[in-house]
Formats: C-alpha cells, sequence, structure tokens
C-alpha cells in the first residue's frame, strides 16, 4: 500500500460542494477525489428547481432564514439559517461569474420561480429545470483551469486515517486494484447523501451514505439521520433511480390527481404547494389505495414543455409519456437527507482535522424538512466557507493509525438492504416495521461485518425507531403527533456507540 503526503485539503467528492470548497483553498492545493468523472453520479448534477436565494425588491434574508426554520418543523438552527440567507445573492454571483447560465427576466436581474412552502418566488433557475448540470458545469471548468487543484477521479472513500488522539490525518483511497494512504493536514468530507439506501431514489443509486458511516466509525458525532426527505413526484416509470419531476412544475399550476382525474390534496390553487412531507404523504396514500397518483401539467405548461422544463419532458418522452398530453405517473421517492455528520458552516466537525460539508452534513439549516432548493445554495455558500477553513488546518506532526477496509456488500445483499429500506423506513414508519429491517440489516451484517451501507442504514433506523413522534419528514404511524422539539445525536466511543437525546 503506497503513501502519499498531500500539502493541502484532501476533499473527498466531486459535486457542488466539494468543488465549491476547492475553489476556495488556494493558494494552498486541493486534492479532490471522486469515485467518477465529474459530472457523473453526485446529486448535485440532478438538481432541477435551481437556487434559493432573496434576489428581488420584495425578499430579503431574514424573510428567507423564517421560511427555512417554519419548513424544518422546530429544528432549524435560526443563526445557521441567517448564515445562509445572508450569503444567498453573493453565492448566486460568484456561480453567475463563473458562467452558470441562471436565467434572467427583460430587465436583466435574475429570474426567480415559486416552489412549495416559501412565501415567495426566489427559486434562481436554469434553462427551466436545468440549474444543477449547468452550475456544477461552470465549477467544472474553473476547477480544471485552476493550477491548485488535482483531480483523481477514479478514487473511493475506503476509511479515515487518525492518530492516537483521534485526530483525523487523511484517508484510504482506493483506485482500481490498489489503495493509497493519503496524508493531509485536513480531510473535507462532500460525499453527498444516502438515498441510494432505498429502492425508490432520485439520487444516484451509488450514494448510500458512506461518508456518514465511517465518519461515525472514527468517532465523529452524527446529527439526525432519521429526517430523509422523499420528494412526493419522482417518475413512476420503473427506472433506477427515478427521474424527477421538478417542484417547479407544481408553481407554474401542475396538479396532483388521482387515476379518475380527482385532486389529492384539495382544489384549493395553492394545495399543492404544501411542504414535501405533506405531499409525499399523500401521493404515497394514493397509490396505496389503488387510486394512482400523477402530476397534470396539460393545462399549467401544456405545448410549452419542450423549453420551459426540458429535462423532465425529456425523461416522459424517453419513457413514452407526452406530458402535453397525459398526465405523468409519480411516486415518493428518497430525495435529500437532513441529518449527518455534525458540522457547523465552515464545514468543522467534532473531530479535529475532518471537515463536512453538503448533504453528507448536518449544519441545523435543514432540521427536519428541507425548504425546497436550499440545498444547492447550501453546498456552494457553506462549500467556500469550508474551503477556506480546511486550507488554515495544520496538522503537525503525529503517528497514524490505518483502518480496517470494510467489505462491500453484494449484489443481492444490497437489493435487499434497498427494498427492506423503502418498505419499512420510508414515507411512513412505524415500530413494526422499523423491527423488521433491523432484522435484515443484522442478517446481512453476520454476511459482510462492518459494511459502511448496513452502517448507515442502521443509523438512520435507529434513530428513526427512537423518535416516538411524527415532524417534518419523519412520520411514524404510531406516534402521529409532534413531542417537545429535540435532536437525535449517535456518537461512537471506543468502547460502544452510544444514542443521546437532548
Amino acid at each position: 500500500m503506497s503513501i502519499l503526503r498531500h500539502d493541502g485539503p484532501l476533499i473527498i467528492g466531486g459535486g457542488l460542494a466539494g468543488l465549491s470548497a476547492a475553489l476556495e483553498t488556494a493558494p494552498r492545493k486541493a486534492l479532490v477525489v471522486t469515485p467518477a468523472p465529474l459530472l457523473e453520479a453526485c446529486s448535485s448534477a440532478w438538481a432541477q428547481g435551481g437556487m434559493a436565494a432573496a434576489l428581488t425588491i420584495d425578499d430579503n434574508p431574514t424573510l428567507h432564514a423564517s421560511d427555512t426554520g417554519v419548513a424544518g418543523a422546530g429544528l432549524v438552527d435560526p443563526d445557521v439559517a441567517r448564515t445562509l440567507t445572508s450569503a444567498g445573492r453573493e453565492t448566486v454571483e460568484w456561480l453567475a461569474e463563473m458562467g452558470a447560465p441562471f436565467d434572467r427576466d427583460e430587465d436583466g436581474d435574475f429570474a426567480v420561480s415559486l416552489e412549495a412552502a416559501h412565501s415567495t418566488a426566489r427559486v434562481a433557475r436554469v434553462g427551466g429545470d436545468g440549474a444543477g448540470r449547468a452550475i456544477l458545469s461552470a465549477l467544472v471548468t474553473s476547477v480544471r483551469a485552476s493550477p491548485h487543484i488535482e483531480v483523481w477521479e477514479d478514487g473511493r472513500l475506503r476509511g479515515l486515517i487518525q492518530d492516537a488522539t483521534g485526530r483525523v490525518r487523511g484517508a484510504l483511497i482506493q483506485r482500481g486494484d490498489r489503495t493509497v494512504q493519503v496524508l493531509a493536514d485536513a480531510v473535507v468530507l462532500a460525499t453527498g447523501g444516502a438515498g441510494g439506501l432505498f429502492a425508490e431514489t432520485t439520487t444516484p443509486a451509488a450514494l448510500m451514505g458512506e461518508g456518514m458511516a465511517l465518519a461515525f466509525a472514527a468517532g465523529a458525532q452524527i446529527v439526525d439521520p432519521e429526517f430523509v426527505q422523499f420528494h412526493p413526484t419522482a417518475i413512476d416509470v420503473g427506472l433506477d433511480p427515478m427521474p424527477l419531476a421538478t417542484e417547479a412544475l407544481r408553481g407554474e399550476g401542475a396538479r396532483l390527481i388521482d387515476g379518475q382525474g380527482r385532486f389529492l390534496l384539495g382544489e384549493d390553487d395553492d394545495a399543492d404547494l404544501k411542504p414535501r412531507d405533506v405531499v409525499a404523504r399523500a401521493v404515497h396514500a394514493a397509490r396505496a389505495s389503488g387510486r394512482g397518483a400523477f402530476l397534470d401539467a396539460r393545462a399549467a405548461v401544456g405545448a410549452h414543455f419542450p423549453t420551459a422544463f426540458p429535462a423532465v419532458f425529456a425523461a416522459c418522452m424517453r419513457a413514452g409519456i407526452d406530458p402535453r398530453e397525459s398526465p405523468i405517473p409519480v411516486a415518493p421517492a428518497a430525495h435529500y437527507c437532513m441529518g449527518g455528520i455534525a458540522a457547523d458552516p465552515d464545514g468543522r466537525t467534532s473531530l479535529p482535522g475532518l471537515f463536512a460539508v453538503g448533504e453528507c452534513a448536518s449544519t441545523g439549516v435543514h432540521g427536519a424538512n428541507r425548504l425546497a432548493s436550499n440545498s444547492l445554495l447550501e453546498a456552494a455558500a457553506f462549500g467556500r466557507r469550508t474551503g477556506r477553513a480546511a486550507a488554515a488546518e495544520r496538522a503537525g506532526e503525529g503517528k497514524t493509525i490505518k483502518p480496517a477496509v470494510a467489505a462491500d456488500l453484494s449484489d443481492g445483499a444490497r437489493a435487499e438492504l434497498r427494498r427492506a429500506m423503502s418498505d419499512h423506513v420510508g414515507v411512513i414508519r412505524d415500530a413494526s416495521g422499523l423491527s423488521q429491517a433491523f432484522a435484515l440489516i443484522d442478517r446481512l451484517e453476520l454476511q459482510t461485518p462492518g459494511a459502511p451501507a448496513l452502517t448507515a442504514a442502521r443509523l438512520i433506523a435507529a434513530s428513526a425507531l427512537a423518535r416516538e413522534e411524527s415532524r417534518g419528514g419523519h412520520f411514524r404511524a404510531d406516534f402521529p403527533g409532534t413531542a417537545e422539539a429535540r435532536h437525535t445525536r449517535l456518537q461512537r466511543d471506543a468502547a460502544a456507540a452510544v444514542l443521546a437525546a437532548e
């Protein structure tokens, strides 16, 4: 096993958060490691809606922060939310300067649209529904042109390297059939979420929470992993991952209906713009009852579909559905993880030398339910802050301890796990189903001890079982009421995993 001493931050992940961090480490060098070529296999590139920011004269960061807090159902840190929303315009302008082609109005200002739970239109879009790929493409161009950034597009995180004090001093990176010990002053995890743990997901199936799992194994604190957002309008045409029908369609007036054409959430014009957890449960109930669930955009978008929402239109047409003429079959699917590795807005975690940013991190911004399109803003704004903080880190000397490399799940075990997570840890949860999920995880653990995907699944399921209430994205059929607001915190010490509630 070879050893590389990198003089600068090691960044694991090539999505919006990781690349934003890398661009801000200069003049220190950044090594970006991603398991697939840039623009592939990361959720940022698949984001359709856009980036939420206070960009208009009738909006402001305080209002944006207030909407964020309401959506988060009592668990948003208000100071962190204000930190994020105050950086909204600056972040959008930074991305625009790098070439992100945000839609503009006739006066040249940023065009914004309305999405669920926002009190005003504030979502900056690109080409209608292509924000993620367009924004990330601009960053990729800048990253490839930056002499201080090196990118490995064939590297997978296999473990964190620590010293005897617990400080993180690097990571094990697998490149093909060889493993490299990369030693660095700081390690930034920008590994994405855990949507791939679920059989129905809109995210790359390879994203199975491994960054969170390996951080937990190293002793980092994990916060609120039970809060998973299920997008209510994944296109239900038998694909894995499921294509997404952006929420902006409902912002334009598209309506959710059942197979008989009846409204799922009522006849009011804004009925379908309730928070995502409410809409997801309505779609789930309609499908479970055999009524079916469809997104009808024929009147609201109609002939404009190919130009207004080209990504959704193309996905529908590939599946043999013309959304100008037919409602789109939809289903809830795992979409975004609100919980994760505890981190502040500069990415600092509970472990010295370890930073986390983006979907793998829990900064306090999203609480129990993410406000639509806040994730791209968080990835870029906090990514920039994290890059600067990681660049200032100096580890000094210390003897390192190399961790063991856990085996991967077989294809069959992975499929079993994903099905169980969707069935028992999905939109609707209860103690019986969560216990069934645990039984499967225990059985798979005997076959493949310490597999990171199993650790991530166990963190989510254990926290869901411990939270005997319904809040935000977490709904317990056996505890439908809301209890006192608290966070779930999990941390592993040398002896055991400890679950604590505050």
